[in-house]
């Protein structure tokens, strides 16, 4: 959604560590342009991670059914609350703009969304809009600023260890002024931001799912389906828990459900191996008959076939898997205060690569699908009939339609992350998507 009133937005440059940078910052207002370019050069050149953080005026019409909400006395919502109020008493350009409610939007800059997993952080499509992206906040071109000119915020002076798990902000030594230490509120917006992400593509796969099972009638893949819905219960309580600082104990069910949910990954890297032996054995450069390939790719020709359930069962699975991941390194992070941030990426990167990979190798299984030739159906009669004509041409549009889908950009973006405060302190956080430069 884009702001109109072309007013100053406040920005904050935050890092996640005690940095040492030249001096960047723009003494006066910013264009969006100038505020994108600044950030790039924070990015290469800093050691820890570094984001911006910018306040809007809160939208008329917001979906907030699609964020995750925390309330005032988390600790997300403290350190939001925390900045703002320290940044009013030290900044004229804040003290008049961010007080009460407002859409805080964090902007990770591409560099360091690598880090935190890029294969989470793709746009979610909207439903009936093949080019559309799922989002409340940002319009097409991914931005909310408009006309609107940045104001760079001044110097934050608090108190508490930077980095630690009960610091809230402080400054850079040796940096720009503008630089702001908030490790715990850049931990918690990524870990919020991309689980409401993760949750999202959830979502998306059970509607698919649930619409395809009631046609199928395959009660193996209604089991499948139901442990894996199973799951969320557990997921979103431990979530709840690791967001308030807590530790989640055995009796959240989280040990089982990620059992269920690393068993239906292990089904996903069967049927992926499968799938990949059948085009590896199907003759290059000829047409395939299809009835040569709905052997090896069961319901490839019907519209919701079994071959759909699996992709979306494993696109469930995924999904879910991202969520404990998240979760997993959150908690090694609170587990070490001093290292907060770099526990977080260093946990949350080794598991990342391998679900990446597995979504990569599902992509490629489709792309090579979708460039298959269909052969005209074999038979003694010099003509076919219209039914098997219409049948074949069917299949063959379904069978272009497979690649669509598929990610084929995957170079790493900035990613958004909007979080929506109301005037008793309590935040949504949206899920995190990449944006235009």
């Amino acid at each position: 959604m884009t702001d109109d009133r072309k007013g100053l937005v406040p920005v904050w440059t935050l890092a996640t560590g005690d940095v040492r940078l030249p001096v960047l910052s723009e003494d006066g207002p910013m264009t969006a342009e100038r505020l994108h370019e600044l950030r790039g050069a924070l990015a290469a050149l800093a050691d820890e991670p570094i984001a911006t953080l910018e306040v809007h005026p809160l939208p008329d019409k917001l979906d907030r059914g699609r964020g995750i909400p925390l309330d005032a006395a988390s600790p997300l919502a403290q350190h939001l609350s925390q900045l703002i109020t320290q940044s009013a008493r030290n900044s004229s350009a804040a003290s008049t703009s961010v007080a009460g409610e407002g859409l805080y939007r964090m902007v990770i800059p591409a560099k360091l969304a690598a880090q935190v997993g890029q294969g989470c952080l793709r746009s979610m499509q909207a439903k009936g809009a093949a080019s559309a992206i799922r989002g409340a906040i940002v319009d097409s071109s991914g931005r909310i600023a408009g006309g609107a000119t940045f104001v760079p915020v001044g110097q934050v002076a608090t108190a508490g260890a930077v980095g630690g798990a009960g610091a809230t902000a402080g400054v850079a030594v040796g940096g720009s002024a503008m630089l702001t230490v908030a490790a715990p509120l850049v931990l918690m917006a990524v870990a919020v931001g991309m689980s409401a992400h993760a949750d999202g593509k959830r979502q998306q796969a059970i509607e698919h799912i649930t619409e395809m099972l009631e046609q199928l009638q395959e009660q193996e893949l209604e089991q499948e389906h139901s442990t894996l819905d199973g799951c969320r219960d557990a997921i979103d309580k431990a979530t709840a828990i690791l967001l308030d600082q807590g530790r989640p104990g055995v009796s959240l069910g989280l040990d089982s459900a990620v059992h269920a949910i690393n068993s239906a990954l292990g089904a996903v890297d069967r049927r992926l191996a499968k799938w990949q032996s059948a085009l590896d054995k199907l003759p290059e450069g000829q047409a395939v008959d299809l009835g040569t390939l709905t052997k090896s790719f069961p319901g490839i020709d019907d519209h919701g076939g079994i071959l759909c359930a699996h992709l979306q069962l494993a696109t469930l699975a995924i999904a879910l898997k991202r969520r404990v991941v998240i979760l997993q390194a959150v908690e090694h992070a609170q587990d070490d205060p001093n290292n907060l941030f770099e526990s977080f990426t260093r946990v949350l990167k080794r598991d990342q690569q391998r679900l990446d990979a597995l979504e990569s190798s599902l992509a490629g299984v489709l792309v090579r699908l979708s460039t298959l030739e269909l052969a005209r159906p074999h038979g003694l009669r010099p003509v076919f009939t219209t039914a098997e004509v219409d049948r074949l041409m069917r299949a063959a549009h379904r069978i272009r339609l497979l690649g669509e889908g598929v990610v084929g950009d995957s170079r790493p973006a900035d990613v958004a992350i909007d979080i929506a405060r109301g005037d008793d302190g309590s935040v949504v956080v949206f899920p995190a998507l990449p944006v235009s430069a």
